[in-house]
């Protein structure tokens, strides 16, 4: 009896085993425990998934796609693969202007005409009279012989905010009635590259809001607007340090004098000055808190002015041609005069830079 039981156990036993040795011999390998039709209802569900995300619904999933690691790999390899996007083309010009077009203020007073002006005289003022505009505070016949527009502005000699805000809205004024499109305001101890600052401009249309300079601060300026006698209130806005020059477009020049009940101008016919007893600031804080606080317009950040506040050797030689305006008595006389000697050589080889030699430097 045992004996029988244990024969039948063991004929069990070699049966299993041959079935399952079958069944290994039958099934592909690789994908065990699945059987046919579950791996390849699997097979054709993952190709589905593949498909709908990758192609259109009519196009078929890849062919062989065995994981979702294998889907995004596939999909990796061809973002990859495709070309290249052409680089953009640069900005064309706005519009077509030339240098008498733009209106540029020079700044100074009586008793640098000699010491600054000489040397503006002698180099990129020579060759842009017509477009230069001198605003003093004395009148000087020797000057009015070497340049072709000076304006006494009969304003305090006085590096006041009251003086310097005065010969501003001389200067507004004045820019307002030459009918021209653009405002440039620099100091008389400025060298403009009118040839790169017309290029500049030629990038904006003129009717356009636009003010372009460079803030000499790292951070909005902080103020207090005086409402009334009793009221103030407390504005921040940035603004372009005149020491590096800025310009202002005519489109929005014009709206810094409306025009009609309630409103009243900020700037023409000696409302500027008005305008600056507000915020108590100086000229070019004033310019700043019209177009940006009252009127909403940002300023547009150049690197391409550069101010007395600067280490002008921080610029490199290779590039100086390339500026708008150098400030003459950069940070550290030293630095400014090994910079500005360096473009009598570089001026020599046709760069746009005035031919003129630097004589020397007046701070």
């Amino acid at each position: 009896m045992l004996k029988s039981c244990g024969r039948k156990l063991l004929l069990s036993l070699v049966g299993s085993m041959f079935t399952c040795l079958l069944v290994l011999m039958v099934e592909p390998p690789g994908r065990p425990g699945l059987a046919r039709g579950e791996a390849g209802g699997a097979q054709r569900a993952l190709q589905s998934l593949g498909a709908a995300a990758a192609a259109p619904p009519a196009a078929q999933g890849p062919p062989g796609l065995r994981s979702f690691a294998d889907y995004f790999g596939r999909l990796s390899r061809a973002r990859r693969e495709l070309p290249a996007a052409p680089p953009s083309p640069p900005r064309p010009p706005a519009e077509d202007i030339s240098p008498r077009d733009v209106f540029i203020a020079v700044k100074t007073t009586k008793k640098f005409h000699k010491a600054r002006l000489e040397l503006l005289l002698d180099t990129w003022i020579s060759r842009n009279r017509d477009m230069t505009f001198i605003f003093t505070d004395g009148e000087d016949e020797e000057l009015k012989k070497q340049a072709r527009n000076v304006i006494n502005t009969n304003c305090s000699a006085a590096h006041s905010r009251q003086a310097l805000s005065c010969k501003m809205a001389v200067e507004y004024d004045k820019f307002i009635e030459s009918g021209r499109k653009w405002f440039c305001h620099v100091d008389d101890d400025n060298y403009v590259n009118v040839r790169t600052l017309v290029k500049l401009l030629s990038s904006y249309p003129h009717t356009q809001d636009i003010y372009i300079g460079k803030p000499s601060l790292d951070r909005p300026i902080q103020a207090t607007e005086r409402i009334s006698e009793n009221k103030m209130h407390p504005v921040h806005f940035w603004f372009a340090t005149g020491g590096a020059g800025f310009c202002i477009s005519r489109g929005l020049a014009l709206k810094m004098n409306p025009v009609g009940w309630p409103r009243s101008p900020w700037a023409f016919g000696g409302h500027f000055m008005s305008t600056a007893e507000k915020i108590r600031l100086p000229d070019d804080c004033t310019i700043g808190y019209i177009i940006e606080s009252v009127l909403g317009v940002k300023l547009i950040r150049s690197n391409l002015f550069h101010s007395h506040l600067e280490n002008l050797h921080q610029v490199p030689k290779t590039e100086i041609h390339k500026q708008v305006s150098l400030n003459s008595c950069g940070m550290g006389n030293q630095h400014g005069r090994r910079v500005l000697r360096d473009l009598n050589p570089i001026a020599a080889t046709g760069s746009p830079w005035e031919p003129s030699p630097i004589k020397q430097l007046f701070c």
